[in-house]
């Protein structure tokens, strides 16, 4: 299997094989803990007002938007982990829009199947990429940041049989101002909390399908075996 490593809307518009489009802070971190919460579905949009509109038409949705990491007045949820584990979600279905993951995987060429990851998910996604076989793998950090590049490595490495180390592919992030800021409390809508719940691997035994619907796409949860390594 050739396995690619590409970034943001530029390399998911050149994304061959299989697409694997990477967010973990926090966009699909946020649709693996809404899943693993009894959500029915995780739906994607490009834009707020896109996001209101569709969760309007759908009975009991949630929403989850934000703007340039920050929160929106009347959403509730900022994509954030911590106040999606918080929310009742038990056969709902959770509409997202983010900054990065929900227009990076907008991005992917029709004809390439997709799938959403982050490092909650990473070794469910890297086995359910194994068993498709493909001759080409395209691991997409959604935005040039430390924790989806690390993300990514930790997938191929998987898929190689290696046995990687969160811990350090993690340090370049651990390194930053972002992370500081975080740490600090001082994000609107991006608690601390938030880190622990996104930075800790392999939470969760799925991986995030996403299908192609009109006017949106559509991310579901695809339960994977174990993966020895």
């Amino acid at each position: 299997m050739e396995v690619i490593h590409a970034t943001g809307i530029e390399g998911a518009r050149q994304a061959r094989g299989i697409a694997v489009v990477i967010d973990v802070l926090r966009s699909f971190t946020v649709s693996a803990y809404a899943l693993a919460g009894g959500a029915r579905e995780c739906l994607l949009v490009t834009t707020t007002d896109q996001a209101r509109a569709l969760a309007a038409t759908i009975p009991g949705a949630l929403l989850s938007a934000e703007e340039n990491a920050l929160p929106l007045p009347g959403i509730a949820i900022s994509n954030s982990p911590t106040q999606i584990s918080a929310a009742d979600l038990s056969g709902r279905v959770l509409v997202q829009r983010s900054s990065a993951g929900t227009q990076v995987a907008a991005a992917v060429a029709p004809g390439v199947d997709i799938f959403a990851a982050s490092l909650v998910v990473a070794r469910a996604t890297a086995q359910a990429c194994l068993l498709r076989r493909p001759a080409r793998l395209t691991l997409i950090a959604s935005a040039d940041h430390p924790e989806d590049h690390a993300c990514a490595f930790y997938v191929e490495a998987i898929i190689r049989g290696e046995r990687p180390d969160a811990h350090r592919l993690l340090q370049p992030l651990r390194d930053s101002e972002r992370y500081a800021r975080v740490m600090s409390g001082n994000w609107p809508g991006f608690p601390p909390t938030d880190l622990e719940l996104a930075l800790t691997p392999d939470r969760f035994a799925f991986a995030m399908p996403i299908t192609r619907e009109a006017a949106y796409l559509r991310l579901t949860k695809a339960d994977q075996p174990a993966v020895n390594g």
